[in-house]
């Protein structure tokens, strides 16, 4: 790993918070610049503001499906979030987590973690949506369906299909709340011409 990375521990409790991100910075070999938050009600705020790789957050503070939102809120599609474990937690929830560690786990281990999630490689020209996609994203926001979006932009609607799995690759965002969450944070469209679906769920 060449660059420094940026770490947030955010946890609500003070030893788990402090005990990890002082295991991080003592790890000369991982190079990482870390932070913490405490208060996780300012957690999308401070994220915004930090820009970090990588998210390390008490998995009871964050369910399975905020972490897409989570992402899609802060712009910030390529950011790895890191499930912290505690107790027994569903394996359902820790897979929506790019990956987990335990309170149980060794410094070596934590370590070896969080070197493989940077270690994959991520092609941030793959990440860029294309004009077509930030189209396609604006027509399902104000509620339209793939015939009515295919019909509106002269497209078939297995080419709508298609661009909608890639926004979802993209993105990581899976849900109609998510990509209307992520149009209105990057201007992709403005609130009064979504009032009526904003609410709308999938």
């Amino acid at each position: 790993m060449k660059r420094r990375i940026h770490i947030v521990v955010a946890s609500p409790s003070h030893v788990i918070r402090v005990g990890l991100s002082t295991i991080f910075k003592k790890m000369s070999s991982l190079g990482a610049d870390v932070a913490e938050i405490p208060d996780m009600t300012d957690m999308s705020r401070r994220l915004r503001s930090i820009k970090p790789d990588v998210l390390v957050v008490d998995v009871s503070q964050l369910g399975a499906l905020a972490c897409q939102s989570l992402r899609a809120d802060i712009a910030m599609p390529s950011l790895k979030i890191v499930a912290m474990l505690s107790q027994m937690t569903d394996a359902a929830v820790i897979k929506n987590f790019d990956a987990s560690i335990s309170l149980y786990d060794s410094s070596d281990v934590i370590r070896d973690k969080i070197v493989r999630l940077m270690e994959e490689e991520v092609d941030e020209s793959r990440l860029e949506l294309s004009m077509r996609e930030k189209e396609i994203i604006c027509c399902v926001v104000k509620g339209m369906t793939n015939k009515q979006i295919a019909d509106t932009l002269c497209l078939s609607a297995h080419t709508v299909m298609t661009h909608r799995r890639n926004i979802a690759s993209k993105l990581s965002i899976h849900s109609t709340a998510g990509l209307t969450i992520y149009a209105i944070v990057n201007k992709l469209i403005e609130l009064d011409e979504i009032k009526d679906s904003i609410y709308v769920g999938e």
